[in-house]
């Protein structure tokens, strides 16, 4: 078994985050699904199609939610969807860095992926002087 990784982002992040990921890692070694959610979407009424997607990529140990923006429609969903009982751990900020730096870690549990996604994220900001 292994954590599934759910994008729960605005509309078009998460999918492109992930096409962008099968391009450069042609087989992701985690099952991984984008949720995306317009702006001005009412986070109860898309909660059901979430938690759907939550347990399409769950295969009993836990999800790894990576959302765009902390405090944004996308993440208070991905706050509902920790409460509905599944194993969740969630990381904002999802940037393709981030994404590729968890699939390249798939063995390890749900409690030591989110920090390996916010590394991925710190590591992947280069500010270059040229």
């Amino acid at each position: 078994m292994a954590v599934g990784v759910l994008l729960v982002t605005h509309k078009g992040i998460g999918t492109a985050l992930i096409g962008v990921a099968t391009k450069l890692l042609p087989k992701l070694p985690l099952k991984t699904e984008a949720f995306e959610v317009a702006y001005d979407d009412d986070p109860d009424a898309v909660l059901p199609a979430a938690s759907a997607a939550l347990r399409r990529v769950d295969d009993g140990d836990g999800v790894l939610v990576l959302t765009d923006l902390y405090g944004a429609t996308p993440s208070n969903v991905a706050a509902r969807l920790a409460r509905l009982g599944t194993p969740v751990r969630r990381v904002s900020a999802a940037s393709l860095p981030m994404l590729l730096r968890v699939m390249n870690y798939a063995e390890l549990g749900l409690d030591e992926l989110p920090a390996v996604a916010a590394a991925g994220a710190r590591n992947g900001v280069v500010h270059d002087d040229a």
